[in-house]
């Protein structure tokens, strides 16, 4: 049984139950008993945050740091706490576009968090076109059925949680096995079968693709070139787990704001390959290009909430 450390945050300028909650990661939920105190699981870790006051969180995890200095690291690192948010936007961005700014203020401390590669991957391929509670949902039985099990002594009782499958793990799954994290979808999880399997014999190596001297066209071609990967999970792989900030993913609403924020009327138009490389060469020059995924990741947060109204995470 693993055992639990304590750590503390203070005065973190970000915001935590945004980030954690916005579309980008489905490991992450809130006790029910308290929208304060989120849990979620990183490599082979738990990690519990409460939040004391409004920058101040304890942080209670399986995973034992050296020192403080190594948790602090840590923690930014994951929270991309080292990137300055006044880089996010281009300068001149507030004053040409008032009305959008004053929606994004409130979130402008959404951080795009730095998840593991193949976790994003596979977590993407299964979540095409579903909600958020599916697809944490399918994702909770993926780890449950297929990773590791872990059990930590809490307040006296065993909680009981579970890394991620590995890569080899799942390229060995049957596809009728997996049909229940893909919505019963059995091409789909053949596509996250051999994707694993790329992944597991080196024929895919994600590790490569984060290398910032790769363009980033040429990393989402060798994502795209397998089976299952379009260019809208090819980029969320590309900003999410591997946290090349400048790919910018494209699904129904970052086309809907797109068009009404910043008038691209093709941005409705059919989502060929020839419109999405149209696509990300306009928000080129809307936004910064190296940070325009994490920039667009607010974006889509405050279209979902200040516009659409959504609620689900």
């Amino acid at each position: 049984m693993k055992g639990l450390y304590t750590y503390f945050i203070e005065n973190i300028s970000a915001d935590i139950r945004g980030s954690l909650l916005s579309g980008q990661s489905f490991r992450w939920n809130y006790y029910q008993d308290s929208e304060q105190k989120y849990f979620g699981v990183i490599g082979d870790d738990l990690f519990i945050l409460e939040n004391n006051e409004d920058d101040w969180y304890t942080v209670t995890t399986t995973k034992k740091f050296s020192c403080d200095e190594e948790f602090h690291e840590f923690i930014s690192f994951y929270f991309s706490l080292d990137i300055n948010p006044d880089d996010l936007f281009p300068a001149g961005f507030s004053e040409q576009y008032p009305g959008i700014w004053r929606l994004i203020k409130p979130y402008l401390g959404i951080k795009v968090l730095r998840q593991n590669a193949f976790e994003t991957l596979v977590t993407f391929m299964c979540a095409q076109g579903l909600g958020m509670n599916i697809i944490r949902r399918q994702i909770s039985y993926l780890t449950r059925e297929y990773g590791k099990e872990h059990t930590v002594d809490i307040a006296g009782k065993p909680f009981t949680y579970n890394s991620f499958p590995s890569p080899e793990t799942l390229a060995g799954i049957a596809p009728d096995s997996l049909q229940l994290c893909t919505n019963n979808n059995c091409i789909r999880a053949t596509n996250i079968i051999k994707a694993a399997y790329s992944v597991a014999t080196g024929q895919l190596d994600l590790e490569d693709l984060q290398d910032p001297d790769m363009p980033l066209e040429t990393a989402r071609e060798r994502l795209s070139a397998h089976s299952g990967i379009g260019n809208k999970i090819a980029d969320c792989v590309l900003l999410f787990g591997l946290h090349r900030f400048s790919a910018f993913p494209i699904d129904t609403h970052v086309r809907q704001y797109l068009a009404a924020w910043f008038s691209i009327d093709k941005a409705l138009q059919s989502l060929t390959q020839k419109n999405y490389l149209f696509l990300q060469e306009e928000v080129s020059r809307i936004l910064n290009p190296e940070f325009a995924g994490f920039a667009g990741h607010i974006l889509f947060h405050c279209w979902r909430k200040e516009v659409k109204h959504l609620t689900s995470f």
